[in-house]
């Protein structure tokens, strides 16, 4: 019988446990952890994302700063924001909503945002600590070290002598990613679209991620007897059967053919997703630790 691995499930047990680290922080310093987010623009997914992380701060406890900002704001003005927010000693986590309007350069806007306030964990220097193996001083992309939770709960925290494939290598997903599982020691293969035969690379790993934005792309003769399959693609397709010009969401897996291949498998919607806000809430509540100099939570 195939696992299917319950991103919902999984994520309520970590905001459960940023709840009461964020009580704790409180009860020692008086204080209420921090988090600041910032939007430029008017992308209703961008505003439904940010609408969604301020509530979830706010249900954490969490002091929460929503900064809404016109869409011809200057790239000046936003720097000048997130100068301020990196001052404020209340707000220990500063996030700023990606993508940004076409004018900005937005790598200059993340690099700008104090390390220990990268709440995203897309700031080079915490790039650099996850690329180098130090996992306790930085802050780790959300989405990956959520991801890297469902692995463990198939896996333990030891991967040894289990192959890992990550197909994708974007700074935001496949980089780290295929760093978190080398670190809990999976022998670790990146591929991506110039790789040479695909689906052969994929038959040989135990644990498959799927991070490329391609609707059901791998299919079940690409999937190992027995594999864990870790579906972060979130795709908008077409959905006839529910009527004139409706649409579904899917991954990057064809879910219905590979479930029976695989012995753990992510659902799309309901897997990798609700992960990412729950460890944005976990690694804000860790930045604040941080600065306190108190115990920093595991999650």
């Amino acid at each position: 019988m195939v696992t299917i691995i319950d991103g919902k499930e999984v994520a309520a047990s970590v905001i459960e446990a940023v709840k009461a680290s964020a009580e704790g922080y409180t009860a020692k310093t008086g204080g209420k952890v921090g988090l600041a987010v910032v939007i430029v623009g008017n992308d209703p997914a961008s505003h439904a994302y940010v609408g969604a992380k301020g509530r979830m701060a706010k249900e954490c406890g969490f002091n929460s700063i929503q900064h809404t900002l016109p869409e011809d704001t200057s790239q000046q003005d936003l720097l000048a924001l997130v100068n301020t927010l990196n001052a404020d000693p209340s707000i220990h986590g500063i996030l700023v909503q990606l993508p940004l309007p076409k004018h900005f350069n937005s790598e200059e806007i993340i690099q700008s945002i104090l390390p220990e306030k990268d709440v995203d964990g897309l700031h080079v220097v915490n790039a650099g600590k996850l690329a180098t193996g130090d996992l306790a001083s930085g802050l780790i992309s959300c989405t990956p070290a959520g991801a890297m939770l469902l692995v463990r709960k198939i896996h333990g925290k030891d991967l040894s002598g289990l192959n890992a494939l990550v197909i994708g290598r974007s700074n935001l997903f496949g980089k780290p990613m295929g760093q978190l599982l080398l670190n809990a020691n999976a022998t670790v293969t990146m591929a991506h679209s110039r790789s040479r035969d695909l689906p052969g690379l994929c038959r040989t790993a135990d644990i498959l991620v799927a991070a490329v934005g391609r609707a059901e792309m791998v299919k079940a003769d690409w999937v190992k007897d027995g594999a864990t399959v870790i579906d972060v693609g979130i795709n908008r397709v077409p959905a006839p059967e529910k009527g004139e010009g409706k649409t579904k969401l899917v991954g990057d897996v064809d879910f219905a053919a590979c479930k029976d291949k695989a012995a753990a498998i992510t659902p799309v919607p309901g897997g990798v997703g609700p992960m990412t806000i729950a460890m944005l809430m976990a690694n804000t509540v860790i930045a604040a630790h941080r600065t306190a100099g108190l115990e920093v939570p595991v999650f």
